[in-house]
C-alpha cells in the first residue's frame, strides 16, 4: 500500500506532503485549522508564516544560502514558490507572506493523489507510514499523544515574533535606505540613533512591562538564535549595539556617518505596505510596544499592524529517538519533521520535510530509506538532531559549525564555506539516489551566486 499520512500543514508538513506525492505516494494530510487555530496564525492556509518573512540568506558562502540550494536541486516545493513570492531584501530571500502560502496551498491542492482533511489529528495511528510535521505549535491533545508515542519528557521553549509596521506610517525623513554594505537590493529602511537616543531607548526597555507568563511557563526558555529584544538588552548596555541593532555597513546621509546603532525594517510584502522590525521579537506588552518603538528615530507616529507575540515552541528530544533518516528507532513507520525535531527556522524546518516525506513513501513503497551525505548541510542537521550527544539538547539552525570539517586548514572564512558549499553539491550530485536528480537542477538560482560569507537574515 503507497499511502502515507502527513500531520500538519506547516512549512515541513507541506514539503514531506508534496516530496512524498512526487515520489508516487497517496497522502492524506491532516491540518487543524480552521476549525482550530494556534492562536498565532491567521489563516487556514498551508505554510503560513508567523513569524519573519524572511527565510534568510541567499548566499552559497551561507549555511541558510547553502542549504536553500540543496533544497532547489532536491525539487523543494517551499524553494520554488518562495522564488515566485519574492520581495527585495537585499540578500536574503523573502517573500510576500500571502502569496507565498496561497501558492503552496494551491500547488498541494491541485495534486489529484493528496486527500486534505481539515481536522484536529489527537491521536496517531502508525500502522502505516506517518509523519509528524506539527510544529512549534503542537495542540495540547496531539502532543501528548506525542508523549505517549515517545515515552520521553517533552521539552519546550519560547519563541518571540517581531512586530509588523504600517509602512505609510514610518518618518522618511529619518528613516533611510541602504543595505548593509550596499550589498543586494536596498530593500532596507533603516532607523538611526545617536548614544542619547540608544541610551534612552535601552533603559525603556529595560523598565517596560512584560506579558505575564502563564503558569506552564514559570521556567522559560529561550531559543538563543531568537531572544526577547529585552533579554538582549538585560545582558548589557552593548549587546543590541553590537546585536540586532549594530550600526556596521550602514550611513546616515543626513550626517554622513555611522550612526551610533540603526534599527533595520525589512519589507514585509510585494506591495512594500509592510515592515517587520529585524531582531525586535518581543514579549513586551502591547501598550508598551507602542510606547517603547516609538522612541526610535523614524517611529515616532508608527502604527503597528501587528504586535510582537510570545508562544510555545514543542519540540522531541530527537537523539534519543530518531535515526538520521528521521525515522523512530523503536517505531519505524512514525517520522518526524520540521521544528518538532530540534531544528529550527523556516528553512530547516522545510528542508526536513523533504527528507522525511521521501522516506515515508519509500517505506511504503518497500524501498530503502534515503539518508543525505553527511558533508551537506541537511545531512549535518539531520546528524545533529539524531546523534547530539551533549547534555542540553537545544534547537540547532543552519550553520558551519555543525559541518564535518575539511581536510585541509583554511583561515580565510569567505574559501572555507566556498569549500564547504562546493564539497556538500559535489557530495550530493554523487548520490547513488539524488545524484541525477542534483545534477538536473545544477544551474544555481541567481540569488545564491555571490561572494560574501555574512548575509543578512
Amino acid at each position: 500500500m503507497d499511502r502515507i499520512t502527513v500531520i500538519g500543514g506547516g512549512l515541513a508538513g507541506a514539503e514531506a506532503a508534496w516530496q512524498a506525492l512526487e515520489a508516487g505516494a497517496h497522502v492524506t494530510l491532516y491540518e487543524m485549522r480552521p476549525s482550530r487555530s494556534t492562536g498565532v496564525h491567521e489563516t487556514d492556509r498551508f505554510a503560513e508564516l508567523v513569524c519573519s518573512n524572511s527565510l534568510k540568506s541567499s548566499l552559497l558562502t551561507n549555511g541558510a544560502g547553502l542549504l536553500k540550494e540543496e533544497m532547489r536541486r532536491l525539487g523543494s516545493l517551499i524553494i520554488e514558490c518562495a522564488q515566485a513570492a519574492q520581495v527585495p531584501a537585499g540578500e536574503a530571500l523573502a517573500v510576500d507572506r500571502i502569496l507565498f502560502s496561497q501558492a503552496v496551498t494551491e500547488r498541494l491542492a491541485a495534486h489529484p493523489r493528496l486527500t486534505i482533511v481539515r481536522e484536529e489529528c489527537t491521536e496517531i495511528d502508525d500502522s502505516a507510514p506517518t509523519v509528524i510535521a506539527t510544529g512549534p505549535l503542537t495542540s495540547q491533545a496531539l502532543a501528548e499523544s506525542i508523549g505517549k508515542l515517545t515515552g520521553a519528557q517533552q521539552l519546550f521553549f519560547y519563541d518571540a515574533v517581531a512586530p509588523t509596521i504600517d509602512a505609510s506610517t514610518i518618518d522618511r525623513e529619518k528613516a533611510f535606505v541602504q543595505s548593509r554594505y550596499d550589498k543586494g537590493d536596498a530593500a532596507y529602511l533603516n532607523c538611526p540613533m545617536n548614544r542619547e537616543e540608544y541610551e534612552a531607548f535601552h533603559d525603556a526597555l529595560l523598565h517596560a512591562e512584560l506579558a505575564p507568563a502563564h503558569e506552564h511557563e514559570a521556567s522559560t526558555r529561550y531559543f538563543e538564535g531568537c531572544l526577547p529584544i529585552e533579554v538582549l538588552a538585560a545582558r548589557g548596555p552593548k549587546t543590541l549595539s553590537f546585536g540586532p541593532m549594530k550600526p556596521v555597513g550602514l550611513t546616515d546621509p543626513r550626517t554622513g556617518r555611522r550612526p551610533w546603532a540603526v534599527l533595520q525594517l525589512r519589507q514585509e510584502n510585494l506591495a512594500a505596505t509592510l515592515y517587520s522590525m529585524v531582531g525586535f521579537q518581543t514579549r513586551m506588552k502591547w501598550g508598551e510596544q507602542k510606547r517603547v518603538f516609538r522612541m526610535i528615530p523614524g517611529l515616532e507616529n508608527a502604527e503597528f499592524v501587528r504586535y510582537g507575540v510570545i508562544h510555545r515552541n514543542t519540540y522531541i528530544h530527537s537523539p534519543s529517538l530518531l535515526n538520521a533518516t528521521l525515522q523512530m528507532r523503536d517505531r519505524p513507520n512514525v517520522f518526524f519533521a520540521g521544528q518538532i525535531t530540534g531544528v529550527e527556522g523556516y528553512v530547516e524546518s522545510a528542508a526536513t520535510g523533504i527528507l522525511a516525506g521521501r522516506n515515508a513513501a519509500r517505506l511504503a513503497m518497500a524501498l530503502p530509506l534515503l539518508a543525505m551525505p553527511g558533508v551537506t548541510m541537511l545531512g549535518s542537521l539531520c546528524d545533529y538532531v539524531s546523534a547530539y550527544e551533549g547534555k542540553d539538547f537545544q534547537p540547532m539552525n543552519s550553520n558551519w559549525g555543525i559541518i564535518p570539517p575539511l581536510d585541509v586548514s583554511i583561515r580565510d572564512k569567505r574559501e572555507k564555506a566556498r569549500r564547504y558549499a562546493a564539497r556538500a553539491l559535489e557530495a550530493l550530485e554523487n548520490h547513488p539516489d539524488l545524484g541525477n536528480e542534483a545534477k538536473l537542477r545544477r544551474p544555481p538560482a541567481p540569488s545564491t551566486v555571490a561572494d560574501d560569507a555574512s548575509g543578512e537574515e
